[in-house]
């Protein structure tokens, strides 16, 4: 493991009218202890998961791949600034490198790994062995994670499991263990997965309620949800169309 705390700064931030210094959940959060390799994120939507991973990776020095931005009418100059309000503790002191990976910015970003590899085959080792857009959206999201988490790294993930099957998933779980026991590689990943959540001992912090806390398996709404759905799927239907 690489990075052991994340300390949020609350009572330096800029604001409390606008995103996301606003969420209570960040406001009374002070600080979240890492404590495995393999940390997740969970949530429900707009609950800022997506928004403190990407401030902890630009916190980490790591190159954040962008979209080309439109203008947009009410522009929130606040938006982007939680990182200048977070700080890091590593174990031994250690900075490593990493990536982030987020899955709607993949397809513009994998075209730019095709175009490096077309002039530098040998670099195709370091994401996959092939040119990714030939494959499958999904496909190509595993071919990535196979190659490139086995290389020395904190890896943060936003939803990974949006192109993938169920069957993805679980393939994507076997990565995830492989680089655990390897002990070269640390994740954070969000995500509405229960299957990627039951990675076993793996780490998971709650967005539903502040302040940010650790939480079991079983208690996250999202397995406790599915549990229910599967238990009784005709019962649990009519109950939510009535």
């Amino acid at each position: 493991m690489y990075l052991r705390k994340i300390d949020l700064h609350t009572e330096a931030y800029p604001t409390d009218r606008y995103y996301p210094f606003n969420l209570p959940l960040l406001r009374e959060t002070p600080a979240l202890e890492i404590s495995t390799p393999i940390t997740f994120f969970v949530g429900e939507n707009g609950t800022g998961k997506s928004t403190l991973l990407e401030a902890i990776t630009k916190k980490c020095g790591v190159h954040i791949w962008h979209k080309a931005k439109r203008h947009r009418a009410h522009h929130n100059p606040f938006e982007t600034q939680l990182a200048s309000y977070i700080s890091l503790t590593w174990y031994n002191g250690d900075r490593v490198p990493g990536s982030l990976f987020r899955a709607e910015t993949f397809h513009e970003f994998a075209d730019f790994l095709d175009d490096v590899a077309i002039c530098d085959p040998g670099r195709l080792k370091y994401h996959g062995g092939q040119i990714l857009n030939q494959l499958s959206h999904g496909e190509g999201f595993l071919h990535y994670f196979n190659a490139r988490y086995n290389i020395k790294g904190i890896y943060f993930l936003d939803e990974p499991e949006s192109a993938l099957s169920p069957a993805s998933q679980i393939r994507f779980l076997k990565i995830l263990r492989r680089a655990e026991k390897a002990g070269n590689a640390q994740f954070i990943i969000a995500t509405h997965s229960p299957i990627i959540l039951a990675c076993p001992h793996a780490q998971i912090f709650s967005f539903d309620s502040a302040p940010i806390t650790p939480i079991a398996y079983e208690e996250t709404p999202h397995y406790q949800l599915y549990q229910q759905f599967f238990a009784n799927r005709e019962a649990f239907l009519e109950d939510t169309f009535h």
